[in-house]
């Protein structure tokens, strides 16, 4: 009950004491703690938390650690050195250059696939006749399969079976251009040339990755209501239209996402890298920051070193996926709530 003109969202809530008067209440009383909500909170967060902070959070921890100091990785002793490891790094040309490369993949590998994703996702899914009910293109159940074959094929196998195509006197591509008359490539070091070397491993990469993403872009794009893709077919739209001004921006949460873990992947690429040119390509030209790291720690023997690597490999990541976000709010990725 509340005082007339008096505000009803601060009214007291009141109650009546043993004499009869009215008393202000205490509030809502607090929930109390039973076994099923101690055990749930315990096992469905507690426990999650608790793995979170020991194998992703504490690791990353001790290797910001290490990378301020000089261990070698197989004794117990090592010096404190602050960032003498990050000031070396810096001066380091080699590393330079594979976080140079790694830079390059990690921006033209997510776009490169994303885009063919894209194109066999609409192609299967609305790209049909432009009559009738909106569908795909014909035998989309095939192709949908077929796509997605490379990726179920482990990344050090994708390597290798490319790696034996690109070889310059046994390899396939060779023999198929040679036998269509291209004489210049009778034993052309795709690998061993320093401008063909990064684009032909950024191939390779996309290859693999291409149909996972497709399929995530299928399964986008199935969630699109029919009525609206009908209702811009009725409107005169064709397949390019629809995809680019109602597929695309409604399915934009699933790009960024892609863009995202395409992003780490190419960061990464280590497997790939290692299993096409393990020594890096000719003057280091398909080296990346994973595969020099993992030269320093286990090669060398320096595992404060390769640790710092490993920080700044990290930092360059979450910074890559900032940038996406910001990316994406910047140009109207936003819900109604203004989040992006």
């Amino acid at each position: 009950m509340t005082a007339a003109g008096a505000d009803p969202g601060r009214a007291i809530a009141v109650g009546v004491g043993p004499s009869g008067r009215r008393k202000p209440s205490r509030g809502p009383r607090r929930r109390r703690l039973s076994v099923d909500y101690v055990s749930f909170m315990l096992v469905f967060l507690g426990l999650p938390l608790a793995i979170f902070l020991i194998f992703v959070i504490w690791p990353f921890v001790q290797a910001v650690f290490y990378s301020m100091t000089d261990w070698t990785g197989f004794t117990a002793e090592f010096n404190v050195i602050g960032l003498g490891n990050f000031e070396k790094l810096i001066n380091d040309a080699i590393f330079m250059k594979a976080m140079l490369n790694s830079i390059k993949i990690a921006i033209v590998v997510p776009i490169v696939t994303i885009v063919i994703a894209l194109t066999f996702a609409t192609l299967i899914t609305v790209g049909g006749p432009s009559k009738g009910q909106v569908r795909g293109i014909r035998n989309s159940s095939f192709y949908r399969v077929v796509s997605f074959f490379p990726y179920v094929i482990p990344a050090i196998v994708i390597g290798l079976i490319w790696r034996q195509m690109f070889d310059p006197s046994a390899g396939l591509l060779n023999g198929l251009l040679t036998g269509l008359g291209f004489e210049q490539f009778d034993s052309y070091a795709w690998l061993g040339k320093v401008g063909t070397a990064l684009p032909v491993t950024m191939f390779v990469i996309v290859w693999g990755a291409v149909g996972f993403y497709m399929l995530l872009f299928i399964a986008a794009i199935k969630g699109v209501p029919a009525e609206t893709l009908e209702a811009a077919r009725i409107d005169g739209a064709g397949r390019f239209r629809t995809a680019v001004s109602i597929v695309i921006p409604l399915i934009r949460d699933n790009v960024q996402t892609a863009f995202i873990y395409l992003g780490i992947m190419a960061l990464d690429a280590f497997v790939f890298v290692q299993a096409l040119n393990p020594s890096g390509g000719p003057d280091n030209s398909t080296l990346v920051m994973s595969q020099q790291l993992f030269r320093t720690a286990f090669t060398q023997g320096q595992f404060g070193y390769a640790s710092a690597m490993g920080v700044v490999l990290a930092i360059i990541t979450l910074l890559f996926a900032a940038l996406v976000f910001i990316i994406n709010w910047a140009t109207g990725g936003r819900d109604e709530g203004g989040r992006a």
